[in-house]
């Protein structure tokens, strides 16, 4: 996680805070302890500190609920979570995958703000059993109105909101088509992120009155991931229906292993050819290994007439190769978690297709964008 700083795990998962966390942990601790010391003249300052923090601590606690309440609901479908993280703008809760259906994106995103709207019953339960009063009522009372604030807030019809989840599960739901859910929702996304931007803009320009900086600071929030959703649900689209072998690279960097390293280094690498790495092949066609140009360092030239290429290549294990018709997409998003550029390509028999590059998938969705010649 780029950034930011592992604290544990949460039910198993791994549980990030980003740095900012602690900047607006102190600023709400202030602002909370100042607003009980006013209320309640006889509370010590050093109190009214502890107080705050712990005031603080609890807001972030429902915060880390409502991520929680997401996670959950995903675990239970078979979606692995990956972390959650505090950050600014609250928190965020990264799932391994979407969900299957829309019936269940619908449930992943409402878990959210549903235990928000649980946790603000609860907590105004016990103000209302215990008839607390003086700083424990007013802890109280804050508690409940942040986490139905929290509810609310997330409940806006656009993503990267839980409201926008929502909103793109009913649209794939409607339309069979989850990127056009996704690209609807992230459309209304934009349009609240502009709304926020210009609520803080206009006050500040026409009176001077910066009171609404932080709608500035979320509208840009929910203008830039609304716009990276949208942009990624293009790619997603594009890419559903292709397989991993409709992007292997022609001309792949294969060797049979029965080649000597002279004839390797006369066909394939003295030839011209730039590749430093390449796949081995038995006499089946079947990915045995591969070897790099710079192997051929390790043998002595005057041996290389009389030494295999197999004799001199590595293994390669099944967990760095893909199945030829394994989704596009699902490379792509593979290449990415496991930061590669290239990975070869076996049909289920384990013949070696070629090798598939990160380049080329980029590649070929610009071929797709490109109009079509009149």
């Amino acid at each position: 996680m780029n950034g930011t700083i592992r604290v544990g795990n949460l039910f198993g998962i791994p549980f990030y805070i980003h740095p900012s966390w602690f900047l607006v942990l102190g600023l709400v601790t202030w602002s909370y302890s100042s607003g009980l010391a006013a209320q309640f003249p006889q509370l010590s300052a050093g109190l009214a500190l502890l107080l705050g923090l712990m005031t603080a601590l609890m807001l972030f606690a429902s915060v880390v609920a409502h991520e929680l309440g997401h996670s959950f609901v995903a675990i239970r479908q078979g979606i692995d979570v990956k972390s959650i993280t505090l950050f600014i703008f609250g928190g965020l809760a990264s799932l391994e995958k979407e969900s299957k259906t829309p019936g269940e994106a619908f449930w992943v995103a409402i878990a959210g703000p549903m235990v928000s709207l649980l946790l603000c019953g609860i907590v105004t339960g016990i103000g209302i059993t215990t008839a607390a009063s003086g700083p424990l009522a007013a802890i109280l009372g804050v508690l409940a109105s942040v986490n139905l604030a929290l509810a609310l807030f997330n409940l806006i019809p656009g993503l990267p909101l839980d409201g926008g989840n929502i909103l793109k599960a009913i649209v794939w739901k409607i339309t069979g088509n989850p990127y056009k859910g996704v690209t609807f929702a992230s459309r209304v996304g934009q349009i609240f992120g502009w709304v926020a931007i210009l609520s803080g803009v206009v006050p500040l320009l026409l009176f001077g009155n910066a009171g609404n900086f932080w709608n500035l600071l979320i509208g840009f929030f929910l203008l830039q991931n609304a716009g990276n959703s949208a942009q990624f649900a293009k790619v997603q689209e594009k890419l559903t229906g292709l397989t991993a072998e409709d992007a292997v690279t022609h001309d792949s960097p294969i060797v049979s292993a029965n080649l000597t390293l002279r004839e390797f280094a006369d066909e394939r690498v003295i030839s011209g050819q730039n590749w430093h790495r390449f796949l081995v092949t038995d006499d089946d066609g079947q990915l045995v290994g591969a070897i790099a140009v710079d192997n051929l360092r390790t043998i002595p030239t005057a041996l290389w007439s009389e030494t295999q290429v197999k004799e001199v290549m590595r293994p390669i294990t099944e967990s760095t190769t893909v199945q030829s018709d394994q989704p596009l997409l699902e490379v792509m998003q593979l290449l990415e978690q496991q930061k590669l550029s290239v990975l070869p390509v076996i049909r289920e028999n384990g013949v070696l297709v070629g090798i598939l590059e990160k380049a080329a998938i980029i590649q070929l969705l610009q071929s797709q964008t490109q109009p079509n010649p009149a």
